[in-house]
């Protein structure tokens, strides 16, 4: 499945406010966040009815898998905006050929497809031509 392609500009000063206020949130929030950043929707596709999920921050706890999300509905003046901490999803894709195990990347009980089998059709757009690729 192809990812989402929503993109918004981070509300800079309720996402500082959350990255300073939650548990295991960065020493110094303004190193982490440029006032003028956007961020995509890391999802893959999905219809109105779902919010856009933006990872900020992974929580630096030793006993708590969460990560600090940036979700919203709507666009432009009519976008919605909230910050939630929200446990990580345990889910794993494990390869036994290869002994591989890829963790999800999305907050637990995100909607549709985990993270591994989500396809970012802009990174592979902007991807530095391999060896492999033909001219």
């Amino acid at each position: 499945m192809l990812q989402c392609t929503a993109v918004t500009d981070v509300p800079y000063h309720e996402a500082l406010l959350a990255l300073a206020t939650m548990e295991g949130g960065p020493e110094h929030a303004p190193d982490v966040l440029a006032p003028d950043e956007f961020l995509l929707c890391e999802l893959g596709e999905h219809d109105e009815s779902v919010e856009h999920a933006a990872y900020l921050w992974a929580a630096r706890t030793p006993d708590v898998d969460q990560d600090l999300w940036l979700l919203w509905t709507g666009a432009g003046a009519h976008r919605l905006y909230r910050l939630a901490v929200l446990p990580v999803c345990p889910a794993r894709l494990r390869e036994l050929a290869t002994r591989t195990v890829t963790p999800c990347a999305y907050f637990d009980h995100h909607p549709a497809p985990h993270s591994f089998h989500v396809t970012d059709p802009l990174g592979d757009l902007i991807a530095p031509p391999t060896s492999n690729d033909e001219p």
